[in-house]
């Protein structure tokens, strides 16, 4: 019986380990820049959103395994360079600010996946397309609420893209440029300036999923 016992009270603890290695870990983000730079190395999501930021130098570089990263709202009329020494950074929300340009050290974000560009009226689209072009792993580009009225032909340029998000602008047709683009297959066009019958006459490319 004591035999018994003892496997019973292995087994429990064996599944109570198992199972504990497989629930996924929580991954905090932090809001605050001085409560994330308490423990740089353990942040891997930073959401400064709607702050005004001193951006010394040094801040960001400190931030060694960062993956996320908002800046969304901090009304910047230039991005700050230290962002670019950002080696493990996938995704950045740079939406909302007053930029007119990126810098040209952005090419070093080598893996950045997904770029929030919303709300950036004051924004030169053609040259900051000519810049994220060369992002080798740049999937995700959203270009919402920016006033467009139209895209221009450089965007099939950026040729590893697979969505694009262009809601809440002005365009009044789906874009031609983006049925030359490979890898793109899902497109969002709510709140434009189509005309009622404009889903039932366009017709999308191979795969392509447009959602009016």
């Amino acid at each position: 019986m004591k035999n018994i016992i003892i496997i019973l009270l292995f087994s429990l603890l064996c599944s109570i380990s198992v199972f504990s290695q497989e629930q996924p870990q929580l991954t905090i983000e932090f809001t605050d820049i001085e409560e994330a730079l308490v423990n740089p190395d353990q942040v891997i999501r930073l959401d400064l959103s709607n702050q005004r930021i001193d951006f010394s130098a040094s801040l960001f570089k400190k931030f060694k395994n960062l993956e996320y990263l908002s800046l969304r709202g901090d009304h910047l009329n230039e991005i700050p360079l230290e962002i670019t020494e950002l080696k493990n950074l996938k995704v950045l929300d740079l939406s909302g600010n007053d930029f007119v340009t990126l810098p040209e050290s952005f090419f070093k974000l080598r893996n950045l996946e997904e770029l929030y560009l919303n709300e950036e009226v004051n924004m030169d689209l053609s040259q900051t397309i000519e810049t994220l072009v060369r992002l080798p792993k740049l999937k995700s580009l959203h270009l919402e609420n920016d006033q467009l009225r139209e895209l221009p032909n450089s965007i099939t340029k950026i040729t590893t893209l697979e969505s694009l998000y262009l809601n809440g602008n002005d365009l009044e047709w789906v874009p031609e440029p983006i049925e030359r683009m490979k890898r793109l297959n899902y497109v969002e066009l709510h709140q434009n300036k189509f005309k009622p019958t404009i889903q039932e006459e366009y017709d999308p490319k191979g795969n392509m999923s447009i959602k009016f």
